[in-house]
């Protein structure tokens, strides 16, 4: 993937490093495009969902930073997000705002940034509130609480308190096997930034608002128990939560 990418970024370079020679080497690399999204699908939450949602399927390679501002990161591997095709097409687009004095971006790199800096997520009603300028962009450009994610993200809370409760019983009961399989789900399950939140509140006052008796303790044995009885996940998540380095 290297090689195809170098050789596509010489190209692009020797015809001028404009945003038309871009798009024409894009369009034609159809082997690199299929290494990459093979990458990125391994490396996606869940069941291959969107980078930046973690609502749909990611069916689509976005350029972080867009290929017309920046035509020779048209092939590069920090340059390239698994997203849907609405987030890609009808939210983000070609948007990204950078700072007006410093260039800087302004939107949460998800290949760099942990977005727990930036955001945080009321598990209840599903709503992101920004705690950074970084923040605030990327819910705007990303949609992150159009109706549907903020519906889902609730609904998924709902969800992991009753898996994680589940999961404590099986473990009481030694149902080992049944407990793993459970965890399994749960890291499997959409919107894993809901759960790398709940898992934020063990030990805490709030944990106790969630539910009723049982979660708490069911909480405290989750973030205490190392890699879940054995189950070490190996997905990226998304802009709810901090992810691993890229290879």
């Amino acid at each position: 993937m290297t090689k195809l990418c170098d050789f596509r970024t010489k190209k692009i370079q020797d015809a001028g490093a404009t945003s038309n020679a871009a798009d024409e080497q894009w369009k034609g690399a159809r082997a690199a495009r299929r290494h990459i999204k093979g990458l990125l699908e391994q490396m996606a939450p869940g069941r291959i969902r969107c980078m930046y949602c973690l609502d749909n399927q990611g069916t689509d390679i976005d350029h972080f930073e867009p290929r017309a501002r920046t035509p020779l990161r048209t092939f590069s591997w920090d340059n390239h997000l698994l997203a849907c095709s609405h987030c890609n097409s009808n939210e983000k687009r070609h948007l990204f705002p950078c700072n007006p004095e410093t260039g800087a971006c302004l939107l949460i790199d998800p290949t760099v940034d942990d977005p727990a800096d930036h955001l945080k997520l009321l598990p209840r009603t599903g709503e992101l509130k920004w705690r950074t300028p970084k923040g605030r962009n990327s819910i705007e450009v990303f949609g992150l609480n159009r109706d549907e994610l903020r519906k889902g993200r609730a609904d998924a809370c709902e969800m992991f308190i009753s898996g994680l409760i589940r999961w404590h019983d099986q473990v009481q009961l030694r149902k080992i096997d049944a407990a793993r399989r459970t965890a399994v789900r749960l890291y499997r399950a959409d919107f894993p930034e809901v759960l790398r939140t709940l898992e934020s509140l063990a030990g805490t006052p709030l944990a106790s608002v969630l539910e009723d008796r049982h979660f708490p303790e069911a909480l405290s044995a989750w973030a205490a128990s190392p890699n879940h009885l054995g189950w070490v996940p190996s997905m990226r998540t998304g802009l709810g939560a901090p992810l691993p380095a890229r290879p």
